[in-house]
């Protein structure tokens, strides 16, 4: 998954006509560790279909103030770069599937 940051955050998750998986994560967040290995799962599954990225909340505190991320993990999803669902918490890898599965 790639990493994104505040100054090319908008043209990453513009930039494609599929749906933008945003992982906003931190690395001391015990939740985050569980869940970044279903999102990279999931990256490599919807390979083409989907883009998966994520954005460290500490590194990019512009990105994740503009979305009101206030708690972690938080997974949006984007569709021509408007915010079209959202997930706060992990969540085994069936109900990230479903989420994702509703935007293809």
């Amino acid at each position: 998954m790639k990493e994104v940051m505040d100054n090319n955050f908008n043209e990453e998750i513009s930039a494609d006509s599929v749906p933008v998986v945003v992982d906003f994560w931190a690395p001391w967040c015990g939740p985050c560790k569980m869940l970044g290995p279903v999102l990279e799962e999931l990256d490599q599954e919807y390979a083409g279909k989907v883009k998966f990225v994520k954005v460290n909340v500490d590194n990019n505190p512009v990105t994740s103030q503009k979305f009101k991320v206030s708690s972690i993990p938080t997974v949006m999803v984007f569709k021509n770069g408007e915010t079209v669902d959202t997930m706060v918490g992990f969540r085994p890898k069936a109900a990230v599937k479903e989420l994702v599965d509703k935007h293809i």
